[in-house]
């Protein structure tokens, strides 16, 4: 099978025109047709010659492929859908606002993390996705260049597949690459703590952490990787790091009713993230068949949110999105081997 240039950086496709004895400099030309001209095809590729396109296509492909289908929901979010190879299925989520477009990409097809309420984790895990794959989410979908952010939120723990997730950032903020601000992407994790200090080293992206619940006990039942990496040693770690002001740090915390959300957890919150610049993103919790719980009242989800924000820890209740086609927070599921979708 053919290697993909997508997903390259500039530094490997250099590497690459010197073992096949081109100049340096079609390594440039080469990621400016690939990462700013969004071409195709190699024959698009004007101002390299015919002879260097020719040995390039008998070596790699571009590594673009559209998703296979496309959702839209009521509300104008689009779930896609990508065909991988080993019969595996990714989604992604395009979600339009009035002034932004963001897409919620996915980095493993399924995972291990097994979190109580996650529909992707009870698809069991299916692989870690290369960078190209992680890059032709964003790359390949009608809103490409008209997308204004990227949340690392989909299918997988980015967390877990660190080297590629790292490699793609770089891609995407690279002035050889996208070119993106980034501020403008945010990563989330459930708190794998070495692969959390690359990130805070290595990236200057948002980190958005799984939180849920702030007593030990509570989050292993939502979560079993409180076990190895317990949250308060998560934000301890970030303690340890200058983030400056222009880095975000923020909390995702889904709300269940008759669990999470009473005022001793405004309490437990509060004493975990004193002194903190964060923010908490209250998500209301979308019912599937994975887990036996439903989302508080509207007037619980705000009456929580107030008092946190009494508190001093700033809060948003973050809007569901996509609900009608599976494609809100903690639904994405896929059953591996077919194109059929399933409500896991």
């Amino acid at each position: 099978m053919k290697e993909p240039l997508l997903g390259k950086t500039l530094e490997e496709l250099q590497l690459i025109c010197q073992q096949f004895g081109f100049q340096k400099f079609v390594a440039r030309q080469l990621t400016d047709w690939l990462y700013k001209k969004h071409v195709v095809a190699f024959d698009e590729m004007r101002n390299i010659s015919k002879s260097v396109k020719e040995i390039f296509s008998e070596k790699y492909t571009l590594g673009i492929s559209e998703p296979v289908q496309v959702q839209q929901s009521v509300d104008g979010t689009k779930k896609y859908l990508f065909s991988l190879p080993n019969n595996r299925l990714i989604e992604s989520v395009m979600i339009p606002e009035r002034d932004r477009k963001t897409l919620c990409i996915s980095t493993q097809a399924g995972c291990k993390m097994n979190c109580a309420f996650c529909a992707t984790g009870s698809m069991r895990f299916h692989g870690n996705l290369s960078t190209a794959e992680i890059l032709n989410q964003m790359r390949s979908i009608p809103e490409s260049e008209s997308l204004t952010n990227l949340v690392y939120m989909g299918m997988g723990e980015p967390f877990d597949n660190i080297d590629a997730v790292l490699k793609s950032l770089q891609i995407l903020s690279a002035e050889w690459g996208y070119a993106m601000s980034p501020k403008r992407i945010t990563v989330s994790s459930i708190g794998i703590i070495p692969a959390m200090k690359r990130f805070l080293e290595e990236s200057e992206c948002h980190l958005a952490i799984s939180l849920h619940s702030p007593f030990n006990e509570e989050r292993k039942s939502l979560m079993p990787i409180q076990k190895t990496y317990p949250i308060e040693k998560v934000i301890a770690t970030i303690r340890q790091y200058d983030l400056g002001r222009q880095r975000r740090i923020s909390f995702e915390y889904i709300l269940f009713k008759g669990l999470n959300c009473t005022p001793l957890h405004v309490k437990g919150l509060t004493k975990l993230l004193s002194g903190l610049r964060c923010r908490i993103n209250l998500i209301r919790f979308h019912k599937s068949n994975v887990f036996d719980r439903e989302s508080p009242d509207e007037q619980t989800v705000k009456e929580f949110a107030e008092q946190l924000n009494k508190k001093g820890l700033t809060t948003t209740i973050r809007a569901s999105r996509g609900e009608d086609i599976m494609a809100a927070c903690g639904l994405l599921s896929v059953k591996n081997g077919g194109n059929e979708e399933t409500k896991k």
